[in-house]
């Protein structure tokens, strides 16, 4: 789950970590592990804390997903208003530069992370999941959050070739609009309108092959952009 107004993610469970405690103490009822920590994925330097806390709670980091996200509308169209209701900034540094640090350096910084730390144990298995919104065709009113999902896609499919000799996997998964909790009936409706309509997905769905492409089963699958329709 993304934060879209500040980027702090959770490593394990990715929420704010007040929203990640239901969850957590429902895959504890149910018999699991689980345990959710808050960072701010804008600073690299909380990287390799987030691996450190994760390898002491539960062990080897051995499944990567890369789901936070920061996002801002913004355009190049001037006096444009808005967009689903939200007011849109003009595309500047500063809204290249969120996008970016959020959406695209951090997901590299974890992989790097989790490759540096792969290597050096000496393992042989890994899997690495970036969730993207399907950067490449742009985002007319959210130019700087596609820019930076391209780049996360970018990162992902260049890190599937370059770690497969240590047995790693990685893909990018491209859901379409998730009812995480942002989709107002007007975002709804406006999504159902639009040439061609959207479809609303629910969290399920997307976990589901999240689970799929971290398995066994899915070995053979690498360096792919899965698209959910």
């Amino acid at each position: 789950m993304a934060d879209e107004n500040n980027g702090t993610s959770t490593f394990a469970i990715l929420a704010r970590a007040r929203s990640a405690e239901a969850v957590v103490e429902a895959i504890r009822q149910a018999g699991g592990r689980a345990d959710a920590w808050e960072a701010d994925l804008a600073d690299p330097a909380g990287v390799p804390e987030l691996f450190d806390r994760a390898e002491a709670a539960f062990g080897p980091v051995e499944i990567l997903v890369n789901n936070a996200a920061f996002w801002h509308g913004d355009t190049f169209v001037p006096d444009r208003a808005e967009r689903f209701g939200w007011r849109l900034m003009p595309v500047s540094p500063e809204t290249c530069d969120r996008h970016f640090a959020v959406n695209g350096r951090a997901p590299a910084m974890l992989i790097a992370e989790f490759a540096r730390r792969h290597a050096a144990r000496g393992a042989s298995w890994g899997r690495i999941v970036s969730l993207t919104t399907g950067g490449a065709p742009g985002f007319p009113g959210e130019v700087s959050y596609g820019a930076s999902k391209n780049a996360v896609e970018s990162y992902t499919v260049a890190a599937a070739a370059e770690l497969a000799p240590l047995g790693i996997t990685a893909n990018v998964l491209s859901p379409p609009p998730t009812d995480t909790g942002w989709i107002s009936p007007r975002i709804a409706v406006e999504l159902a309108q639009a040439t061609p309509p959207y479809r609303i997905a629910q969290p399920e769905e997307v976990a589901e092959l999240i689970v799929f492409l971290a398995s066994h089963q899915a070995r053979s699958i690498s360096g792919q952009r899965i698209a959910i329709r």
